[in-house]
């Protein structure tokens, strides 16, 4: 058994300070109605979700990696498929937050059409369906070569198992840099549009396009992270074909940048930057303390 070093001691209290905060923010969303009846606040919540799945799943790995623990493959699969998914379901939901603000700014007579509590229901179906798309495929084309007897072997649980062929990493990479691709488009897209109209508003128009336009470079920042992180299992392959100590130093520093700190931008874009949300978040975090709580949501 291996000795527990302050780079695991570190990843541990950074998830679960993580992982507190987003409990706290997934409360807070259910303690008011306007909150999961308004469309960018239920996709909120999916990314909430979804991080702290992603951060659990991914924190198991790691620790079980580094003290060389085995599990059956079935089981393996399975976490594989939630991590393959939920992996993507952050990057697409935050460019559908981004489409939503694109919709709210610059379409704002057909938002309330557009962006209703059941177009967001399916908008979360889509999501989904979209994120799938590449596990799928890695998943059949496992499954039809590997053995029944092999389910049930002990391994080191991580993505190259189930890719264990150069061209199966290829055909993985060329699907997540299509994603990176249309994702990317959308964003710029969203950006230039909003910006135009920031240029043509004026009053408090103005005002609330330019907080409208900070939120989507901010929404930009944190996926542009989330697909970093998304090519750095391909960076650290290439890095593992020259020295061990060097990939996990490597995968250590993608961890902690391209894992954890997009996870945290999150509660910073609406946790603090949203009024409606934080003023109750600020309430009942207090417990009820802030007397002066006089908030009308729907204002």
């Amino acid at each position: 058994m291996r000795s527990i070093n302050y780079q695991v001691i570190l990843v541990q209290v950074l998830v679960l300070l993580f992982l507190c905060i987003n409990f706290m923010l997934i409360t807070t969303f259910f303690m008011k109605d306007f909150f999961y009846t308004t469309m960018r606040y239920i996709l909120f919540a999916v990314t909430l979700l979804s991080d702290c799945l992603m951060l659990s799943l991914t924190n198991l790995l790691l620790v079980m990696s580094y003290f060389r623990l085995t599990m059956q493959l079935w089981l393996c699969l399975i976490i594989y498929i939630l991590t393959a998914v939920y992996n993507l379901v952050t990057p697409v939901t935050l460019t559908a937050m981004t489409l939503e603000r694109y919709v709210a700014i610059c379409m704002p007579l057909r938002h309330a059409e557009l962006c209703s509590t059941r177009s967001a229901l399916r908008c979360i179906l889509i999501i989904h369906g979209l994120s799938s798309v590449p596990c799928i495929v890695v998943v059949l084309v496992f499954f039809a070569s590997a053995s029944v007897s092999s389910y049930k072997q002990y391994t080191l649980c991580s993505v190259e198992v189930f890719v264990p062929q150069n061209w199966q990493s290829l055909l993985r990479s060329a699907m997540i840099q299509f994603y990176f691709l249309i994702l990317c488009f959308a964003v710029i897209f969203s950006y230039v549009k909003i910006m135009q109209v920031a240029k043509a508003a004026s009053g408090e128009n103005k005002k609330s396009t330019s907080k409208g336009l900070r939120t989507v470079i901010l929404h930009a920042f944190q996926l542009l992270l989330c697909l970093i992180q998304l090519c750095c299992p391909f960076v650290e392959a290439a890095v593992l074909q020259i020295d061990f100590m060097l990939y996990v130093n490597v995968r250590y520093f993608n961890y902690i940048t391209f894992m954890l700190a997009p996870r945290c931008l999150s509660p910073l874009i609406y946790g603090l930057r949203d009024e409606k949300f934080f003023r109750v978040l600020k309430y009942y975090a207090l417990c009820g303390l802030y007397k002066k709580f006089l908030f009308n949501l729907t204002n």
